[in-house]
């Protein structure tokens, strides 16, 4: 499903590129639900509980430079990338980026995080690419986890 989110050229951009998945950094991995989001592809394991705005994080841990793909209450809400700030100071171009297969893309989310997080501990930028409204993202997981991204208004 990977091939056509993105372009091979992209692909081959991150390879080797991508953080150490969840595990090899020591991090425990949250319940697996019983019943997987539908089109959540089998290699994917969820990474992440439930972020408030956001939803759970799947990635496929035996492949560092899958793309992750977001859930919330059974369905698959959201692709992500996560592009290494490097790669962006190098002019690395990505072209032919899609949605997953049956999707559309309502907004896209592009966030800078200059101290990196779980998943990438290097500064770059989160691209979400939604499938629902953003109206409907807003209301994801109300008491979930917080946005680690999200700053306090006072900051």
């Amino acid at each position: 499903m990977v091939r056509y989110f993105m372009a091979s050229a992209f692909a081959a951009a991150v390879i080797g590129l991508a953080a150490p998945a969840a595990a090899d950094q020591g991090m425990a991995l949250p319940p697996q639900p019983k019943v997987r989001p539908v089109g959540m592809p089998a290699e994917y394991t969820m990474v992440s509980p439930c972020i408030a705005g956001m939803g759970e994080h799947w990635r496929n841990l035996s492949d560092p430079s899958s793309v992750i793909y977001g859930s919330y209450r059974d369905k698959v809400i959201f692709t992500e990338i996560m592009v290494p700030l490097t790669q962006l100071q190098s002019g690395v171009s990505y072209a032919d980026l899609r949605a997953l297969p049956g999707y559309s893309i309502d907004h896209i989310d592009f966030k800078f995080e200059p101290k990196g997080h779980a998943g990438m501990l290097v500064p770059h930028y989160d691209l979400h690419a939604y499938y629902l409204s953003a109206a409907q993202q807003a209301s994801i997981c109300p008491d979930g986890i917080p946005d680690p991204s999200m700053k306090a208004t006072n900051e």
